[in-house]
């Protein structure tokens, strides 16, 4: 789940490691095909494929199957690969809000699986426009604090594009415009500075924070939305305290 380091954080705890590993790697994978099938096999060529690539490296995706995936999206294979981008707006426990972004060759398997899931676990569809107004597309590039201040993350990226660095509790968040994405990077790399995730993310204005209750069915509800092969991310603006994150971890 995007959009907030400690949801992020309570899942990587729990999480079945190579269940959601494989997981994982089928949607890097499906990116590298859409990025390959939209602008060619060529990575010096096309910068989405070659952050897709990058991203896929950086979880241990193994490199046959990127190749594989890079000539099937280009048409070197023969193979048809066409998917299309859906946003679903949900309702979550205590008003929370989410955004599911899919990639699909099925559209109407992955609207029924969406809405299934939804409402199986406490949540409800909302009409398009009433979820996504609360939310902005923004590049985010996460890394771990390591001893870095505040200032020393943003004396790297300032001139880059950024934004603001925010505290996400181990981390450091850096946002900014999405096609600052790349020079975010670029100037994190030159100051030695080593970054775990690089994403172009729909941001919350404002959070919601959940009691320990809400928190619980919310993550049933996410769990439920990431397991299907359609959903590619799901971004909320839930919120919870470290009151209620330690009563989940303790659980």
């Amino acid at each position: 789940m995007s959009g907030h380091s400690k949801w992020a954080t309570t899942k990587h705890k729990k999480a079945v490691i190579d269940a959601k590993r494989a997981k994982s790697f089928a949607k890097l994978i499906k990116n590298i095909e859409v990025a390959a099938r939209m602008g060619g096999p060529d990575l010096a060529g096309n910068p989405g494929l070659e952050l897709a690539v990058t991203k896929a490296k950086k979880t241990s995706v193994p490199n046959d199957n990127i190749d594989r995936a890079i000539k099937r999206g280009a048409g070197l294979t023969g193979e048809v690969v066409d998917y299309t981008e859906i946003m679903y707006e949900a309702r979550g426990p205590q008003g929370s809000a989410l955004l599911i972004e899919c990639l699909t060759d099925n559209k109407n398997r992955a609207a029924s699986e969406v809405r299934l899931a939804i409402s199986r676990n406490g949540g409800t569809i909302a009409d398009p426009g009433s979820v996504s107004y609360l939310f902005t597309r923004k590049g985010v590039v996460s890394l771990p604090k390591n001893g870095l201040s505040e200032d020393d993350v943003l004396m790297a990226v300032l001139d880059a594009g950024a934004e603001e660095v925010k505290d996400s509790g181990d981390n450091w968040e850096v946002h900014s415009e999405p096609g600052d994405l790349q020079a975010i990077r670029d100037a994190l790399g030159e100051a030695g500075i080593e970054y775990e995730s690089d994403e172009a993310e729909f941001v919350p204005s404002m959070e919601v924070q959940l009691d320990l209750d809400g928190a619980k069915k919310f993550l049933k509800l996410v769990d439920a939305l990431e397991d299907l092969d359609d959903v590619q991310n799901v971004y909320t603006n839930a919120d919870m305290s470290d009151e209620v994150q330690a009563a989940l971890d303790a659980e």
